[in-house]
């Protein structure tokens, strides 16, 4: 039994067999890395987001609430609320700049929307690592397990004896390579598919609240600075001004005319 194992696959494995065990060492390694690290992550976001959101809107003013969402390190929140903030301070510091042409809605939903997405992506970092890890750990098992059989094969011809003890260690041993790939992969889908679940939750907590500061800021009553009015505005109410000063000034005639009837002598001349 001292001459089987995977320790003897090591020592008697030649340099493609070595190289694929330690290709499947690593990628279990990143796998479960990654995995903690993903874990980790979301437990905080979900604890985070169980008392911030009401520690935010539950504060007497705006300032108070970014206060009460805690530090900046990775804190989606306290982004979010920073932006939208910073969003509707700029929209009115300078018309003539480029965002100055853009409607305060669409400027403070665009804001929002980077740091949102760049939160997500961050959430999001590691998964391809472990769906990539699950997809070919399996296939890389199975190559060292066909690398393992064909030189058991070629062994046992060179040696001209075919029996049961001959060839059932040999192969038995080229067989844990795959075993060790699917020891690779479960762990890196498993993980793939928690680590989702989660970052879908976190999003949506997120979006929720991105959604509720935009509304403070665009419907409800934000610090905002007030509207500058447009480049229109001006010449509107001058049109509006004159047309009253007109209507002013025709009506003493108007009154007049009632009085000597002469109001239907138009149309009474045009009918005759």
């Amino acid at each position: 039994m001292n001459h089987y194992g995977f320790i003897n696959v090591w020592q008697q494995g030649d340099f493609v067999t070595r190289a694929i065990v330690i290709a499947l060492a690593a990628m279990s390694i990143a796998s479960w890395s990654v995995l903690l690290i993903r874990l980790v992550a979301v437990s905080r976001l979900r604890a985070m987001t169980a008392t911030m959101r009401r520690a935010f809107w539950s504060a007497a003013d705006f300032d108070a609430g970014i206060a009460n969402l805690g530090p900046s390190i990775a804190n989606p929140y306290r982004d979010l609320a920073l932006a939208a903030r910073e969003a509707s301070e700029q929209r009115f510091d300078d018309q003539a700049m480029l965002y100055g042409s853009l409607d305060a809605n669409e400027w403070m939903s665009r804001c929002l929307k980077d740091v949102f997405d760049d939160h997500v992506a961050r959430l999001q970092g590691g998964l391809a690592v472990l769906a990539s890890i699950g997809s070919t750990a399996p296939f890389v098992g199975l190559f060292g397990t066909v690398w393992g059989i064909y030189h058991a094969l070629v062994s046992i011809g060179e040696s001209g004896t075919a029996s049961l003890d001959h060839v059932a260690g040999p192969v038995g041993e080229s067989l844990v390579m795959t075993a060790f790939g699917l020891f690779v992969a479960i762990p890196a889908v498993l993980g793939y598919n928690a680590a989702s679940r989660g970052n879908k939750a976190v999003i949506h907590r997120m979006m929720r609240f991105m959604h509720e500061l935009h509304g403070y800021f665009i419907v409800g009553n934000s610090p905002s600075a007030p509207r500058r009015p447009s480049a229109n505005a001006p010449a509107a109410a001058t049109v509006r001004a004159a047309k009253t000063d007109d209507a002013l000034a025709a009506a003493p005639d108007a009154v007049a005319r009632r009085a000597n009837g002469d109001g239907g002598t138009p149309l009474a001349a045009t009918t005759h």
